[in-house]
């Protein structure tokens, strides 16, 4: 079996999603592996990976827009606050999605759907510099 390993840094500007299927691709033709898997694993509490409509932004912004919604930063409940308003809703946010994506690959290319793409979905509001493990399998 083989297993190659990289740790992907990407720079958000705050909140939102921040589409990285292309640096993973990259990532990927890089190992010359043709069939396995791939793992994509965020190394953080406060951002989440999602995959996602990657053709049409309002797409994206509907996603984010309804998370502003639903787990807000006033939230008056909220007791962890230590880094701010957006520390606990971060957390809740993240728990709502996902820390790692597993995406199958043949011919040496991601088997993503038309419209996907993987995003990481920053849930701070401060620009912060993230850390993905990318790591592909193949026998």
């Amino acid at each position: 079996m083989s297993v190659q390993t990289k740790t992907l840094s990407v720079r958000t500007r705050g909140k939102g999603t921040y589409e990285v299927t292309g640096e993973v691709e990259e990532f990927l033709r890089s190992t010359g592996l043709r069939e396995g898997l791939l793992t994509v694993f965020c190394r953080h509490t406060s951002c989440s990976l999602v995959i996602m409509e990657n053709a049409d932004p309002s797409a994206r912004r509907d996603l984010e827009d309804w998370f502003e919604r639903n787990v807000p930063e006033d939230d008056p409940a909220f007791t962890h606050t230590l880094e701010g308003a957006d520390d606990m809703p971060s957390h809740i946010r993240m728990a709502l999605t996902r820390s790692s994506e597993v995406i199958p690959f043949t011919d040496g290319r991601l088997a993503l759907g038309t419209w996907q793409g993987i995003m990481l979905f920053e849930h701070r509001r401060a620009p912060h510099t993230r850390s993905l493990v990318v790591s592909a399998m193949s026998e």
